[in-house]
């Protein structure tokens, strides 16, 4: 089993970090190929840049030259699954909807703790998209960039577990969700200051992943994410037309 793990912003030292939480987590025999987009942002924390991004992780898939099983869409929520689900047929995994799916089967109500407050609402609309808003509890931020998040993890660390203590505390949530595919890697390290379950979402994507794989199933082509009509596309795609 193959499954693409890709990273929606540049940073490659990211990338590598998610790869290696993907590995940690997936079974044997499956292999994880860790993709970085060609063009984009360092780091996304804006709508400009996630709307950017999702172009970019669409091409990056569409170039690939291998076969592969699924894709684990590695930003939390960011733009692009329906796009990615109308060019391919395997399962297309975005870890905000597989942190949120995984929380539901183990608590009532969960919160996601994500990077800064511009973050909230996409990451809300996803859930609301994704029909899993009515049990969360609360989204949070920490007020940390993912570039910032990422040169002072420390820091980071211990305002997730603030925020998580809030969540808790205040939100009445029973499962914490981790709101950024940068951040995967530090679910046990909470989970032992509050003794809250917390879930990993690149861990709980290449799981979910492997799952559907393993049942057999691909997404739909039946209506909504139907192959695309023949017709001409200019410039696409657009990592062969810039020689990127």
């Amino acid at each position: 089993m193959r499954i693409l793990v890709i990273n929606p912003n540049t940073t490659e030292a990211m990338t590598q970090a998610i790869a290696k939480t993907a590995q940690e987590f997936a079974s044997p025999g499956t292999e994880v190929v860790p993709l970085t987009p060609l063009f984009g942002a360092d780091g996304i924390d804006s709508n400009f840049e996630s709307l950017l991004s999702a172009v970019a992780v669409m091409d990056r898939v569409a170039t690939y030259d291998r076969p592969f099983d699924a894709v684990v869409m590695a930003g939390f929520g960011e733009h692009g699954r329906e796009g990615l689900q109308e060019i391919t047929d395997v399962p297309i995994i975005d870890i905000a909807e597989a942190s949120a799916h995984v929380a539901l089967l183990i608590g009532r109500r969960y919160s996601v703790v994500t990077t800064l407050d511009r973050s909230i609402g996409a990451i809300e609309d996803r859930l609301l998209t994704a029909g899993l808003a009515d049990r969360c509890a609360s989204v949070r931020s920490v007020g940390m960039g993912t570039l910032e998040f990422d040169q002072n993890p420390e820091a980071g660390m211990a305002a997730i577990v603030e925020e998580a203590r809030r969540a808790v505390e205040d939100d009445r949530a029973e499962v914490i969700c981790l709101g950024c595919g940068g951040m995967a890697g530090l679910d046990q390290a909470i989970t032992a200051a509050l003794g809250v379950p917390v879930v990993d979402p690149v861990a709980a994507g290449i799981r979910l992943a492997e799952a559907l794989v393993g049942l057999g199933l691909g997404t739909s082509k039946v209506c909504t994410y139907a192959p695309l009509e023949a017709k001409t596309i200019l410039g696409w795609p657009l990592s062969k037309h810039l020689t990127l």
